[in-house]
């Protein structure tokens, strides 16, 4: 299955993906909100959580691709565990190559996996969080019509990371 948007394609991951995704999080700007740059290692697994999620929940994030075929990054939303500090719930997020900031990309790609999940998987809430200091995604959730809920901000603690402040 694909989503098609006038300017990107939304795909399912394939193993051809893994070497553009570590590419992507090894980059010190596009992972400046998680702490810098992923090791080859930490990339590979956050990988086949996504396959996996794909797999076993029918949804994850989406490979956002040009349509000319080129990769752009991603964009999409997981379940995220009940051990969350928010709880059992449904969370879009995108991260896009640094040549792809700046085009509205994000955005698109945003607002159909968002289409997609409220209208093909019925799902009534999406939540979306990111860094207090991540201008670029807060505006992003501002263009899709994502409305800021200060009483749901959360400290976590990811792996590699320590704490993280996350603003809903």
């Amino acid at each position: 299955m694909c989503l098609e948007t006038a300017r990107l394609q939304l795909r399912h991951w394939r193993e051809a993906d893994r070497d553009e995704f570590a590419a992507l999080h090894a980059d010190l700007e596009v992972n400046a909100d998680l702490g810098g740059p992923f090791s080859r290692q930490k990339s590979d697994k956050k990988f086949a959580r996504y396959i996996n999620a794909q797999t076993k929940q029918g949804y994850s994030r989406w490979v956002v691709d040009s349509l000319n075929g080129d990769f752009l990054g991603y964009a999409g939303i997981m379940r995220i565990s009940e051990s969350h500090p928010l709880g059992l719930h449904n969370e879009i997020g995108w991260r896009f190559h640094r040549a792809a900031w700046g085009k509205g990309y994000a955005s698109e790609a945003a607002k159909a996996a968002l289409d997609d999940g409220f209208k093909r998987l019925g799902l009534e809430h999406i939540l979306s969080y990111t860094s207090l200091n991540n201008r670029r995604s807060q505006a992003v959730m501002e263009r899709i019509g994502m409305a800021r809920a200060e009483e749901k901000d959360f400290t976590a603690q990811y792996e590699g990371f320590g704490a993280w402040q996350g603003i809903v």
